[in-house]
């Protein structure tokens, strides 16, 4: 395998972010938020990722907030990084847009909100923080530490701009995602449980990872 190209994502990635995206929901478990929300199939949610990823609105979805490792010419894993605040507070003017772009009605709309409010139960973190979201390999190229690289070239990039931290919210009970946090240098810091988390999503939370930028 070459050296891995570590660039920024672009329009025509939307696929492949997609993929990741829907995946790295799913994590270590049958099925992610995208599922649960949307109520449908694969191939729909991706339709509405994809949809997502490119949005007017500059949500934590937003193709731009994205690193790929390009392996071959070929994008082989990727992440989100970005300032909490300001991505996430975008998600429901990029999720009308999508739902306008997919001709979804209001009360579909409504819907998807009402499936998938059970995540606000158990959210974590701070809205300074440079935030890594979405971090997938594709299988065929996992176990070779394209998701490490990744990941410091993030935290480098969070330090540039001269954040104080970085965080990494993953599902409690994803073992492996936890040793490759773990193995980058970040430490558990919160976790945040409830039933209705559980009953819903099948983890019984969420937990919030965190390394010292500049220090």
């Amino acid at each position: 395998m070459s050296d891995p190209a570590i660039r920024t994502a672009r329009p025509e990635d939307a696929a492949f972010l997609a993929a990741a995206m829907l995946a790295a929901a799913r994590a270590h478990l049958d099925r992610g938020w995208y599922d649960i929300a949307l109520a449908a199939p694969e191939s729909r949610c991706l339709e509405y990722l994809r949809v997502l990823a490119t949005t007017e609105a500059l949500s934590w979805w937003h193709h731009s907030h994205f690193l790929i490792a390009e392996v071959d010419g070929n994008p082989a894993a990727t992440l989100g990084a970005f300032r909490a605040g300001d991505a996430y507070a975008l998600s429901a003017p990029a999720m009308a847009q999508a739902a306008a772009g997919l001709r979804l009605s209001e009360t579909e709309q409504a819907e998807i909100w009402q499936r998938g409010s059970y995540l606000f139960l158990c959210t974590l973190g701070d809205d300074e923080a440079w935030t890594l979201e979405n971090i997938y390999t594709a299988p065929e190229w996992r176990g070779r530490g394209l998701a490490g690289r990744l990941i410091e070239h993030a935290v480098r990039e969070g330090g540039d701009r001269g954040f104080a931290e970085a965080q990494i919210t993953s599902f409690i009970g994803n073992q492996v995602a936890e040793r490759c946090y773990r193995k980058a240098g970040f430490e558990l810091t919160e976790e945040k449980r409830h039933a209705d988390f559980e009953a819903a999503a099948g983890a019984p939370g969420l937990q919030r990872f965190v390394r010292r930028l500049n220090a």
